[in-house]
């Protein structure tokens, strides 16, 4: 192991903000919520899973399979591989503390709530300029949960760990200065988070409210992922699902 890798090993572990950073870390974390979700799709579905998982997931498998990558399994597994590949790359320390883990579950309690709060904060500014809407759920709630945790998952995976990297390694390709490449990077990932829910067959209306607010999540995501790291990214994503789209649909 090189010498700096020795160095991010022994300077992470012994800091809980940067703990919860390390890719082992994240995959510990979400690692129930992919087996969750999986499982959930498995075990609610009768042959027609597509029916059931979102659509960042179709789409990983969808590019998958023009690789010959069809196994279900094959999705959850390039995380699981990845993750790993990443903290063996980085040199971290292969331990994962119980305190990090319930500290990084209470960061996306606190994270999901603040988003609801945001949330219902732009509803009622639309509202009040006659934009706002509510959105209708038919599905089961058990259903309806499995389908969020996928979301929290896979749109991390595929608009925050990948595109998010893409466009800032392009921005800065284009020479642009890292502060100003990162926000653009978030901008741009923002957008093509929010636009992803209107492409499709199970794609949403099109409308100002939700666009907008869809776009303000994705960058609140985008900071989390800068600031927090992956794992925490992912919690929060899915908490704020569960949230909003199970809970308090349940009260309403």
């Amino acid at each position: 192991m090189s010498e700096s890798a020795v160095y991010v090993s022994l300077d992470s572990g012994n800091d809980y903000w940067s703990r919860t950073r390390e890719p082992l870390a994240c995959l510990v974390f979400l690692a129930p919520l992919l087996i969750i979700y999986e499982v959930g799709v498995f075990w609610m579905t009768s042959g027609d899973s597509d029916a059931l998982r979102n659509g960042a997931d179709l789409w990983m498998r969808a590019g998958l399979d023009t690789f010959g990558l069809n196994h279900p399994l094959v999705p959850p597994l390039v995380i699981v591989v990845g993750l790993m590949l990443w903290h063996v790359v980085g040199g971290y320390y292969w331990r994962v503390m119980p305190d990090t883990l319930a500290g990084m579950l209470a960061e996306s309690l606190l994270f999901a709530f603040a988003l609801v709060v945001v949330g219902q904060a732009t509803d009622l500014v639309f509202q009040r300029v006659g934009g706002g809407t509510t959105m209708a759920f038919t599905r089961d709630h058990a259903e309806r949960a499995v389908s969020f945790v996928g979301a929290g998952i896979y749109e991390e995976v595929m608009f925050r760990l990948f595109l998010l990297p893409v466009f800032y390694a392009g921005f800065r390709v284009g020479c642009l200065p890292p502060r100003r490449a990162a926000a653009l990077s978030i901008l741009a990932s923002s957008l093509a988070f929010s636009l992803a829910h209107y492409i499709g067959p199970g794609a949403d209306p099109l409308q100002l409210f939700t666009f907008t607010f869809r776009v303000m999540a994705g960058a609140f995501f985008a900071l989390l992922f800068f600031t927090r790291g992956f794992g925490i990214t992912v919690g929060c994503h899915a908490l704020y699902d569960l949230l909003v789209g199970v809970l308090l649909v349940q009260r309403a």
